[in-house]
């Protein structure tokens, strides 16, 4: 029982200490609002764009039907998730396959292609309030700035949200470290996180 409690309170700490280094890194990642002008928030917008829309982004961020979609290591198409997988109404597959059942959580790094990749959170679909598959990117930008439509964030929030993901060994990051083999969005992570942070400074200009 003593061990037990000793793990859980070590657990407990490094999860503390995580979301402090996070919060900290959001207050430097920051920029004072307009200080940035719509012309340059919009250029990174097209980055951010770019970020999004890429398969390792968007094929998880599904409609309401909670079907995956697969891009194939060396190919460009996407298609349907092979062997029939559906997220449920769960979004993690708990109705029929888990998706942790192949995607296990881990921090090790990813294996190469043709082998699951996985990440430092359980494996799921997101919300579907936040579907971004085979959308446009104004339709995108505007459900990103609008926190009654992506969990209640500001600029600022947006900025949380990536390093608190960071932080935890998540999806965001692993992006761009999907295993050999597999295709990745451009430019890095911190230039994403750059992105976000500008065009938030500029006031979340979206195309028209």
């Amino acid at each position: 029982m003593r061990t037990v409690l000793i793990a859980l309170i070590a657990a407990g700490t490094s999860l503390a200490v995580s979301g402090l280094g996070s919060a900290e890194e959001t207050a430097n990642d920051a920029l004072r609002p307009g200080s940035v002008s719509r012309g340059e928030g919009l250029k990174a917008w097209s980055r951010i764009e770019a970020v999004i829309k890429h398969p390792r982004c968007a094929n998880c961020h599904v409609d309401e039907r909670a079907i995956p979609i697969w891009t194939p290591a060396g190919e460009t198409n996407p298609r349907v998730h092979g062997m029939n997988i559906h997220g449920g109404e769960s979004r993690i597959g708990a109705e029929a396959v888990p998706c942790a059942t192949c995607h296990v959580t881990s921090t090790l790094p990813n294996p190469p292609s043709p082998a699951p990749p996985h990440a430092g959170i359980d494996w799921q679909l997101a919300p579907v309030e936040f579907l971004w598959f085979d959308k446009s990117g104004a339709e995108i930008c505007a459900q990103l700035k609008n926190p009654k439509r992506n969990g209640g964030r500001d600029a600022k929030g947006l900025l949380e949200h990536l390093r608190h993901d960071a932080s935890m060994d998540g999806f965001i990051p692993r992006a761009w470290a999907p295993g050999a083999g597999r295709s990745i969005p451009p430019g890095t992570f911190e230039g994403h996180v750059r992105d976000v942070a500008l065009w938030g400074a500029a006031g979340q200009p979206c195309p028209k």
